[in-house]
């Protein structure tokens, strides 16, 4: 496990209206950096996601095909696999287990050589909502602590962040 330095409360000592040095016995954190703090706050993030979503007996991975399948109806496994940057097989898998789950049908007869169209079916819409509401209240815990007219600036930011580097990767 890696070590964690953080600025606490307890490592400044507070006198009078002023704050004194950190206390030299504590490691002193590294100046921020924005790569390592998206890659920890994600790890975090990604784990009270699928606590969230393992009553569901979901993961990320379902939550993600459920979502392009509600907005595209018919896409195939090649397809999502493509837009989820994993392999078809890894995209087969996730798809049999929502098959498992009846959240998604094929609604044409998939074999060598024919594409398999894939619809949500309404026990799948229905875990769809209960996964983003797992998403919501996760963001909700997420930006709490932000005041109220920064949240949306601060998600403004990270999606642009976002769609720039999907182009950098295309």
């Amino acid at each position: 496990m890696e070590p964690s330095y953080s600025l606490t409360e307890t490592d400044l000592r507070v006198e009078d209206d002023f704050v004194s040095e950190p206390d030299p016995t504590r490691p002193v954190p590294p100046p921020p950096n924005a790569a390592f703090l998206l890659i920890s706050l994600g790890r975090m993030i990604r784990e009270e996601v699928d606590e969230g979503l393992r009553p569901l007996e979901l993961s990320m991975r379902h939550l993600s095909a459920l979502g392009h399948l509600s907005r595209q109806p018919g896409l195939s496994y090649s397809e999502l696999a493509r837009r989820a940057a994993i392999t078809p097989q890894s995209m087969q898998a996730t798809l049999r287990q929502l098959e498992q789950l009846q959240a998604v049908e094929r609604q044409s007869t998939a074999g060598r050589g024919r594409t398999a169209r894939l619809h949500v079916t309404p026990a799948g819409r229905d875990l769809l909502r209960q996964g983003q509401e797992v998403l919501h209240l996760s963001e909700g815990r997420l930006l709490a602590d932000l005041p109220a007219d920064q949240r949306p600036v601060f998600t403004e930011l990270l999606a642009s962040v976002f769609t720039a580097t999907l182009r950098r990767r295309v």
